[in-house]
């Protein structure tokens, strides 16, 4: 039984409202070749029982069920999420996305949030990080929009070894604001190419991805010198968080600004989202960076509590005042990295990276002794890209119907990186799956 709350007297009104006089005439703007005509094709009404199985029949033709073998990142990682992170997640305090219009109500909310900033500081080796951003590829266009800013220049730099999908969130963003973009191409190491930057008075920053977009682990030192050297910032991106537990933190090595996908720190892929966005930097640019900061102070009574100390969004200043003009932010998936960063503890981040680092290792070298090409020779965290023998589509194509997905072709990214694809080891990859690989490939 359909229940439609409104009357035809409702509609009516409605459409007069906004001057039309026909529902269609909402849809005037959509060409008529483009509209769905006559009624859905739907299959009976189900009870919830049938449709939950049949539902779960769905899922297992789709390559995500356990008897599949995953070798896919890309931005989005499998790693294990300790039980306290979901059984403290779902609790009824946190299970929200949103900080309330008066955020002082909820003390425990704001102290989860400056827990994680306080973390997120400490990972990306900067001095104060935000409360979050939607995902690494938005938090990548603040932070340059951010750099130009501060600097008061019209021009960014972007390294090819950056994402594709938030290099292309990056000219969405600054398609309409008459700023440049110009990109930094790589070298056959799968490095970025900073001999082929252009200087320029007019470069506000130099974007690169540590590890980049191929695995590779970037000198963000030589990159961080050789922008200041021009007076530009350095705005250093990721996509694997859980990098920073084993390599030197981005801040350490003279990044201005990091920004970058937090998903890995105990949030599920769910193909694609929702996910996390991180953002930190320098001290002296607090008062430019997007979004919202939570800090520590003391009520009139002398006793601890925690408050919005930034929130120069549209949300809650003038438009034309705002570094930022998205409304909203990923609160819930910002506490789930602390609790995940909290579970582990410093320790444990270190040796979860080692041995993601090692898984992958491990899997480079059987494949290139099995006779596959190991595209770059710069040291990997846990990706890599690889040829297989015979070409990397048509293996791909065979490997997938032995239930093993191995990894992303790049050649829809990347037309000179045609037959070969990406291949990501975390944690969860086992060692039958590793050797299980090299045999068919080989095969």
């Amino acid at each position: 039984m359909r229940y439609l709350p409104h009357t035809d007297e409702d509609i009516a009104a409605m459409l007069g409202v906004v001057g039309l006089k026909e529902l269609d005439d909402l849809f005037a703007a959509i060409p008529g070749n483009c509209r769905f005509e006559g009624a859905l094709q739907l299959p009976e009404a189900m009870s919830e029982w049938a449709l939950e199985g049949h539902v779960g029949r769905l899922a297992c033709r789709m390559a995500v069920s356990p008897e599949y073998s995953v070798f896919l990142g890309a931005g989005s990682y499998d790693h294990y999420i300790p039980a306290t992170v979901s059984h403290l997640l779902g609790r009824s305090e946190f299970v929200t996305s949103y900080t309330p219009y008066q955020p002082e109500m909820l003390q425990g909310t704001l102290q989860g949030i400056y827990e994680y900033q306080t973390l997120a500081a400490r990972l990306m080796g900067m001095e104060v990080a935000t409360a979050s951003h939607y995902d690494g590829a938005t938090a990548l266009a603040e932070a340059l929009l951010m750099a130009v800013r501060i600097s008061g220049r019209k021009e960014v730099a972007l390294s090819r070894a950056i994402h594709p999908h938030y290099r292309q969130v990056v000219r969405t963003y600054f398609a309409p604001t008459g700023y440049e973009l110009r990109e930094i191409p790589y070298l056959e190491t799968g490095l970025t190419d900073f001999d082929r930057l252009e200087e320029s008075p007019d470069l506000a920053a130099v974007a690169l991805q540590s590890p980049n977009f191929f695995g590779c682990i970037e000198n963000l030192q030589a990159a961080a010198e050789r922008a200041h050297t021009g007076g530009a910032l350095l705005v250093s991106g990721f996509t694997e968080a859980l990098a920073f537990g084993l390599l030197k933190s981005p801040g350490s090595q003279g990044a201005d600004i990091v920004a970058g996908e937090g998903q890995s720190l105990g949030i599920p892929r769910s193909f694609g989202g929702p996910a996390l966005g991180m953002l930190a930097s320098r001290k002296k640019h607090m008062r430019s960076l997007p979004g919202r900061l939570v800090g520590q102070t003391k009520d009139r009574d002398g006793k601890r509590g925690f408050v919005l100390t930034l929130a120069t969004r549209e949300q809650h200043i003038r438009r034309e005042k705002a570094t930022s003009n998205i409304c909203s932010n990923n609160s819930l998936c910002a506490l789930a990295a602390a609790m995940y960063m909290a579970s582990l503890g410093g320790t444990g981040i270190r040796q979860l990276a080692s041995l993601n680092h090692d898984k992958a290792e491990y899997l480079k070298n059987a494949l290139r002794d099995a006779g596959c090409s190991i595209r770059f020779s710069s040291p990997t965290f846990n990706e890599f890209v690889v040829g297989f023998p015979g070409g990397f589509d048509a293996r791909y194509r065979r490997l997938l119907d032995r239930k093993i997905v191995a990894g992303l072709p790049l050649s829809a990214y990347y037309p000179e990186l045609a037959d070969h694809g990406l291949i990501c080891v975390t944690e969860t990859c086992s060692r039958e799956e590793m050797d299980r690989l090299v045999r068919e490939v080989t095969a």
